[in-house]
């Protein structure tokens, strides 16, 4: 579903990634782990068309993605959650929601949209009409979650989705990436939670200097206490 070559991408001056290949399979969960800085979210942000200056190819679903800007690629079902979550303050829940299906061609399903993405997550059924700021950060990221999941992208991209949140509403989420897993959905994932993503994910990918150094089974990296150790250790 996901090819990626040879992908280096630039922060200015500085060249982050220094040639990133990895691949993601339809209906896999992928996970990228390593340090912070390694690349991880570098990566995330090159392949949704975020930064200005990349190289190599990224091809989804056989299309060259390269070039293309980041609402092309989310018209073709790409959807990325970035760790800022980036909830419009001003907003209600059901109105953040509706933002996720602007550029949707199934926008005139909106009602219907937004009631089965309430099913999917019941903590915003009980908040749709609350400003969704005043909610928990645990409660934002789910919107920012169901956000990009309302327009049925065919591979989401999630960035760090449990940093800063409770415990009891980790789990939560991680429940839910689960769910959604058995339903189809693909996921790459950056996770600093190193025993959590690969308890989750499918194939994992290590990032350390913006270059893959290993990959192989979840399942693997998980009982390799040297690899977590010498590029996930903070």
């Amino acid at each position: 579903m996901l090819a990626i070559r040879g992908l280096e991408a630039w922060y200015g001056q500085s060249h982050v990634l220094q040639g990133i290949d990895l691949e993601v399979e339809q209906g896999e969960i992928v996970c990228l782990i390593g340090r912070n800085g390694a690349g991880k979210t570098t990566t995330l942000k090159a392949v949704m068309g975020l930064l200005e200056k990349t190289r190599g190819s990224v091809r989804f679903e056989g299309e060259e993605m390269l070039g293309r800007p980041a609402h092309l690629r989310f018209g073709k079902g790409l959807a990325y959650v970035p760790e800022e979550r980036r909830i419009v303050p001003g907003l209600s829940v059901r109105e953040n929601l509706r933002l996720g299906l602007i550029a949707s061609p199934n926008k005139a399903q909106e009602n219907a949209l937004i009631a089965r993405t309430a099913e999917t997550f019941p903590r915003l059924a009980e908040r749709l009409d609350q400003t969704a700021i005043t909610m928990s950060g645990g409660e934002q990221q789910m919107l920012a979650i169901a956000r990009a999941l309302i327009a049925d992208p065919k591979l989401v991209m999630l960035d760090e989705p449990s940093e800063g949140i409770m415990p009891v509403l980790v789990d939560e989420m991680f429940d839910l990436f689960r769910k959604l897993k058995a339903a189809g959905t693909t996921i790459l994932l950056v996770e600093q939670n190193v025993e959590l993503a690969l308890g989750l994910a499918d194939r994992a990918y290590v990032v350390d200097q913006g270059t893959i150094v290993h990959h192989g089974a979840a399942a693997d990296l998980l009982a390799d206490a040297d690899i977590q150790e010498r590029y996930c250790a903070v």
